[in-house]
């Protein structure tokens, strides 16, 4: 960090001790676990936002016959939780090794997620990050730059928007400020 980033950083800081942001890290809740956590901060803080991270460290509360069906139970009870509490659920998921089989376009898409096939159909919105870069280091008219795919979107549009990627900082930014 510059000298100049400093007090932004400080600043940041202390609006996020102050924002009521409530972290679990319990390691590998399962669904019921995570619901009955979620409707108690509903009716305490009237929380406005659930986020999973990520999908795959969770487990089922009863034992399936494989962890497709296990996924395929939490990804569904997930959007149960989302429409009972009122509230946007997002669960970040894992990519299967697809894209980086391919020969060429190694661009994520909806059938590359990882062990289920329902994270597809529970999900409203899937969207992903790709950075070219990753896979084509060398060339220079990708670097700096990620993509957001918006793979499915229940009531809008699909398509790709191009951002700025700053690497040092771990953000994007619209592309045309850069």
């Amino acid at each position: 960090l510059g000298a100049a980033d400093w007090p932004k950083l400080t600043t940041a800081a202390s609006r996020l001790s102050e924002a009521p942001i409530f972290i679990d890290d319990t390691p590998g809740p399962n669904v019921l676990e995570v619901r009955a956590k979620s409707r108690r901060l509903k009716t305490d803080y009237n929380i406005a936002l659930i986020v999973i991270d990520y999908l795959q460290l969770m487990s089922s509360y009863e034992k399936m016959e494989s962890r497709q069906q296990e996924i395929s139970e939490i990804s569904r009870s997930l959007k149960s939780l989302a429409r009972e509490l009122e509230v946007p659920v997002i669960a970040v998921s894992q990519l299967s090794r697809a894209p980086e089989t391919r020969k060429e376009d190694f661009r994520p898409r909806l059938s590359d997620l990882r062990e289920s096939g329902a994270i597809e159909q529970d999900a409203d919105l899937v969207a992903f990050i790709f950075r070219e870069e990753y896979y084509h280091p060398d060339k220079k008219d990708v670097q700096g730059k990620a993509e957001i795919i918006i793979g499915k979107q229940r009531n809008g549009p699909v398509g790709t928007v191009e951002l700025a990627w700053l690497g040092a900082f771990t953000r994007f930014e619209n592309l045309a400020k850069v």
